[in-house]
C-alpha cells in the first residue's frame, strides 16, 4: 500500500467527515421537503394553499432525496460492518422509513387526480406521514447510536442481533426523534415563510417559531441527559488506527456522561452545539422579523450544528453495542481497506463538486416566491 499517498488513518478520518457532510446535506436539503410535508395539513388550510406547498417542493424533492441514497451507499462501501449491523438490526425501522418515503411521490401524483375534497384530504395526510415519520425514525436511529444497539460479534465476525422494532423506541432515543422532528418542522416553516405570502406565510412563521423554540429546549434536555443520566462508551484499550477490520481487538467500558468527553479533549468541538443553539435562536428572530432567506439560513445552521454535535459526541464510535461493548464499531476498526477508501475518495472528489454545482444551479433557477398565478400558468403543476 506504499503507493497510496494517504495513510490509512487519514483516509478513515476523511471518510468519517465525508459521511457527516452527506448526512448534514440530507438534513438540510431533504429536511426542506420533510418539513414542508409535515406542515402541509396545518400551515395550509385551503386546497389552493396546499397546492402552493406541493409546488414549492415538487421540482426539487427527488434530487434532495438522492443525498439519502448517497449516504446509504457511502456506509455500504466505506463502512461495511456498520452497514451489515444497522441495515439488518434496524431492518423494520428502515422498512418503515421506506414505506413513508414511497408514500410521498404517490401523494404528489394522485392527490390532484380528483377534485373531491375528501380524496385530497386523505392524500394531504399521506404526505404528512411521508414527512413526519422519516424525521422521527431518523432521530430515533441516531438516539440508538448513543444508547447502543443490542448486537454482538463472534470470532468469525458473524452478527447476532437480539433487538426488535419497539425496543428501538427507548426514552432517550424518542427524545432524539423529537429533536429531529422539531428541527425539521422549523426548517420547513422557514422554507414556506420565505417563498409564500399572506396567511400561509404567517402561519408558517408561527409554527416555525414554536418548532425552533421546542428544538432548543429538547436539544438542551438531550445534552443534560447525556451528561448526567446516560452511560456513554469509552475505548479503554484502543485498536491501532492503521490496522485492518477487527472490532474485537479493543476493550470498551461504560461510563456515566462519557459522551461529553470529546469536548474536554477537543474544546473546538463546542462550535457544533453552539451553532445548533445559535441557529435556532436566530431562526426565531428571523421568523419574527420576516427575514425570508435569513431565516432559512439560520435553520440550516441549526441543523448543521445539531447533526454535527451528534457525530462529534460519538467519535470515534460508529455504533456501540449494548449487548457486548467490545463488539462496538468504531472508525478505527470498521472501515473498508485502505485501497478501497482511496479509490472511493478519487471518485467522490470528481463527482461531488458536480453534484453541488448542479444542485446550486437548480435552486437558483427555482428561486423566488410561489404564487397561485404561477401555478395556474404551469400545466405541469401539482
Amino acid at each position: 500500500m506504499s503507493s497510496i499517498p494517504l495513510d490509512y488513518e487519514t483516509l478513515r478520518l476523511i471518510w468519517w467527515a465525508l459521511l457527516g457532510i452527506i448526512l448534514i446535506g440530507f438534513a438540510v436539503l431533504g429536511g426542506r421537503d420533510l418539513g414542508v410535508g409535515a406542515l402541509l395539513p396545518f400551515a395550509a388550510r385551503t386546497d389552493a394553499e396546499r397546492r402552493l406547498l406541493l409546488n414549492l417542493v415538487g421540482p426539487t424533492w427527488e434530487g434532495n432525496q438522492v443525498w439519502l441514497i448517497v449516504g446509504g451507499a457511502a456506509i455500504f462501501a466505506a463502512f461495511p460492518p456498520l452497514y451489515a449491523v444497522s441495515f439488518s438490526g434496524f431492518y423494520l425501522a428502515m422498512i418503515l422509513v421506506l414505506l413513508a418515503l414511497i408514500l410521498r411521490p404517490v401523494g404528489f401524483k394522485y392527490r390532484g387526480k380528483l377534485k373531491d375534497a375528501r380524496w385530497r384530504a386523505v392524500w394531504d395526510w399521506v404526505l404528512f406521514i411521508g414527512g413526519f415519520v422519516p424525521a422521527l425514525v431518523f432521530g430515533v436511529a441516531l438516539g440508538n447510536a448513543f444508547v447502543g444497539a443490542p448486537f454482538a460479534l463472534d470470532d468469525s465476525m458473524r452478527i447476532s442481533y437480539s433487538g426488535n422494532l419497539f425496543g428501538l423506541f427507548a426514552p432517550f432515543a424518542v427524545l432524539c426523534g423529537l429533536v429531529s422532528v422539531t428541527m425539521i418542522l422549523a426548517h420547513g416553516g422557514a422554507v414556506i415563510a420565505g417563498r409564500t405570502e399572506g396567511a400561509i406565510a404567517e402561519r408558517a412563521r408561527n409554527y416555525g417559531m414554536i418548532a425552533a423554540l421546542a428544538t432548543i429546549v429538547l436539544f438542551a434536555l438531550g445534552g443534560l441527559w447525556a451528561a448526567f443520566g446516560l452511560d456513554g462508551y469509552v475505548v479503554t484499550q484502543a485498536t491501532d488506527p492503521g490496522s485492518a477490520i477487527d472490532p474485537l481487538s479493543k476493550t470498551v467500558e461504560l461510563q456515566r456522561g462519557a459522551w461529553l468527553g470529546n469536548y474536554g479533549r477537543y474544546p473546538w468541538m463546542m462550535i457544533a452545539p453552539v451553532l445548533g443553539f445559535a441557529g435556532m435562536l436566530l431562526a426565531i428572530l428571523g421568523f419574527r422579523l420576516r427575514l425570508g432567506f435569513g431565516t432559512l439560513l439560520s435553520t440550516s445552521i441549526g441543523l448543521f450544528g445539531i447533526v454535527a454535535t451528534a457525530g462529534l459526541s460519538l467519535f470515534p464510535f460508529l455504533l456501540p453495542s449494548s449487548t457486548m461493548p467490545a463488539s462496538s464499531l468504531t472508525l478505527w476498526d470498521a472501515t473498508s481497506s485502505q485501497l478501497t477508501l482511496f479509490i472511493m475518495l478519487l471518485v467522490t472528489g470528481f463527482f461531488l463538486p458536480i453534484i453541488l454545482i448542479y444542485t446550486s444551479w437548480i435552486f437558483y433557477i427555482m428561486r423566488g416566491p410561489v404564487s397561485a398565478e404561477s401555478i395556474d400558468k404551469n400545466p405541469n403543476a401539482y
